[in-house]
């Protein structure tokens, strides 16, 4: 992976960590928000037969992290086109 320049490197390793951190931050928040620290209220709602608290920290989270997976590379993918460093 080339750059035109050092700068133009800077910005676009900027751009790819407010990416991650941005992804990171909402698997937090599903994750440990959902599963743990919001379980007794989401445990109110049912889901496909399940309390929703329940299955958050069972599967909800693995789905959400499995589709921050398909949104960081559509993402990422963008990034490198826009910084024309794509393949």
């Amino acid at each position: 992976m080339s750059f035109e320049s050092e700068d133009t490197a800077k910005k676009y390793w900027n751009e790819n960590i407010k990416l991650v951190v941005s992804l990171l931050t909402v698997w937090a928040l599903v994750s440990f928000g959902c599963g743990i620290l919001f379980v007794d209220a989401l445990n109110e709602i049912q889901f496909m037969g399940f309390k929703l608290g329940f299955w958050f920290a069972q599967q909800g989270a693995i789905y959400v992290f499995l589709i921050l997976i398909f949104v960081y590379v559509k993402k990422a993918n963008a990034l490198d086109k826009k910084y024309g460093v794509d393949e």
